[in-house]
């Protein structure tokens, strides 16, 4: 007879926990004058809260839901991954993973509790929102050392930095949009 535990101890986000979230993302996206979509989800990738702020991009409501999954699921912030393999990873898990800048874990001493994406900004400005929106929940990791390596930071995603998109020509702004 083995004596491995079939029952382990986990802790997730509670409803109050990710409005609570919610909340203090959008403080910092007011802050800093960017509409954001943001999704909050728990340790399973479920939604708990969202919210499409009046001017953020509609495609983002996918996508952020994508980057809090991806989050929650792979304990990393999204948007780590090396440009060379993000297009790989995203099509052998369905399409469910993503590596998009601006999905982070809320990971408070070693459990992860759930994640927080934001997503209508530039990948640096998504991230500082979801950074603001793990801060509700007192002791959550920030991911200091966090550098991203995709292709949106390291711009062969044409308008992912704002100085690429001023510098484009007028009729190709309109495929600058990242998410």
């Amino acid at each position: 007879m083995t004596t491995t535990p079939f029952v382990k101890d986990t802790r997730t986000l509670t409803l109050a926990g990710g409005l609570a979230v919610l909340q203090a993302a959008i403080a910092e996206a007011e802050r800093i004058g960017q509409p954001m979509c943001i999704s909050v989800v728990d340790t399973g990738g479920n939604l708990l809260a969202f919210g499409r702020m009046d001017g953020s991009k509609a495609l983002s409501v996918f996508s952020t839901r994508n980057k809090a999954v991806t989050a929650a699921l792979s304990n990393e912030p999204t948007g780590g991954a090396h440009a060379d393999v993000e297009l790989q990873v995203t099509l052998a898990q369905e399409n469910k993973w993503t590596n998009l800048i601006g999905g982070l874990p809320i990971r408070v001493n070693g459990f992860v509790l759930g994640a927080v994406a934001a997503g209508s900004g530039t990948g640096t400005q998504d991230l500082a929102v979801a950074r603001a929106g793990a801060r509700a929940i007192a002791g959550a990791d920030m991911f200091e050392d966090f550098e991203p390596r995709g292709a949106e930071d390291t711009g062969i995603i044409r308008g992912s930095h704002p100085e690429k998109v001023r510098s484009a020509p007028a009729q190709d702004r309109s495929a600058c949009a990242t998410d």
